[in-house]
């Protein structure tokens, strides 16, 4: 079997580009039979490079969400001749006929489709939103199959997309292994520290500033924090840089005290943030599956997480949960997750089997049963 990989958003940073490269990374130790076409854009055609001769890289140099992913990339992939295609996210060109696998993570546009989430005008955005929501639909509604991040996504394309669940196989994703390094050196940490302005013991938050990622309401409960627990900690947001964290410094975080905001922190220095943060916070409103704060674990950090959508069927009992958007009980649970010693002792105690749960081989695995199903 020719199996196609719509690989054109691989890469090292966001959750979506580390799924592609996490799958094809395992699909080359899972599968040495059948043939694999990968479709990469110029700008990532470096990202690869498989010594097993069943995969084979073709350049499809297309912008994602463009005119020329409907119209050209479905003649890339023809000349291929793949007898199943599997695209990762829901940008399936509509002139595709030919069978396919798509894995939907969530729902997310569906659910909050606020226009403060846009730089675009109103009418523009009204236009993005309306083809966003057909292209799913119609992506969803012609797949054989669709893979889902979790039992809550599988729930949720059901309920709104009117997709069957026999139609869905959840596929969880993992966090990264973290490379242990023996005796830490706390001065090169004190520097790292310093580097980005954080001077006294604090709660970590790292990701987007998305709406549905609720920080705006963070930064609200941690100015009652402060009033209710006083200022002993600072709360540090760290974050690529892009017009939602402008925003917010502008407006909430500037209002803020003892809040640092770091921008983008590379890998080795980011791993330091971790493991000198006395706790991982995550306010979010929704999320197709949950990554970060099971990242968090990996680095030995207790975790505070919102009790909403898949949070809870994720981090099991790794976790605190608060309702994010009852300000004061997000207060006294991150209160309770620095102070209370026997909950932190149990929230360690059980992350190691929360996330023994996730594998990319197994991911992997039981993408790979799903090629063979269905074709």
């Amino acid at each position: 079997m020719r199996i196609g990989i719509d690989a054109r958003m691989m890469g090292k940073g966001f959750g979506l580009a580390r799924y592609i490269e996490q799958l094809l990374l395992h699909l080359q130790v899972q599968d040495t039979e059948n043939e694999y076409i990968i479709f990469l854009k110029r700008d990532n055609w470096g990202l690869f490079e498989s010594t097993h001769k069943n995969f084979k890289k073709v350049l499809a140099d297309i912008p994602w969400y463009s005119f020329a992913e409907q119209f050209k990339f479905p003649g890339i992939i023809r000349k291929e001749h793949v007898d199943l295609m599997h695209f990762p996210h829901f940008n399936v060109p509509l002139l595709y006929s030919g069978p396919y696998v798509v894995t939907i993570h969530d729902l997310i546009m569906f659910h909050y489709p606020r226009q403060e989430a846009s730089t675009h005008g109103p009418l523009i955005y009204w236009l993005k939103d309306f083809v966003h929501r057909f292209v799913v639909r119609a992506a969803a509604f012609r797949a054989k199959h669709i893979l889902v991040t979790s039992e809550f996504t599988k729930q949720d394309v059901h309920e709104t997309l009117g997709v069957s669940i026999s139609k869905m196989t959840v596929t969880y994703q993992a966090p990264f292994e973290v490379e242990h390094i023996g005796l830490q050196d706390a001065q090169k940490d004190d520097v790292i520290l310093s580097k980005y302005k954080i001077t006294k013991p604090y709660i970590m938050y790292v990701g987007a500033a998305y709406p549905h990622k609720n920080i705006e309401g963070l930064l609200r409960a941690w100015k009652i924090f402060q009033k209710k627990y006083g200022t002993e900690y600072e709360l540090v947001l760290v974050g690529k840089e892009n017009f939602f964290y402008t925003k917010l410094k502008n407006t909430v975080i500037k209002e803020s005290c003892d809040v640092v905001y770091t921008g983008f922190v590379p890998d080795d220095e980011l791993s330091v943030l971790y493991r000198r943060s006395k706790l991982y916070v995550f306010p979010s409103l929704y999320e197709g599956f949950g990554l970060p704060p099971l990242e968090a674990m990996t680095h030995g950090i207790p975790v505070a997480s919102s009790q909403t959508s898949c949070l809870p069927e994720v981090l099991v009992d790794a976790a605190l949960y608060f309702d994010p958007t009852n300000l004061n009980e997000m207060v006294d649970t991150l209160h309770k997750g620095i102070t209370d010693h026997e909950i932190r002792r149990i929230l360690n105690q059980n992350k190691a089997k929360v996330i023994s749960r996730y594998s990319w081989m197994t991911l992997a695995k039981q993408t790979l049963d799903c090629y063979t199903r269905e074709y």
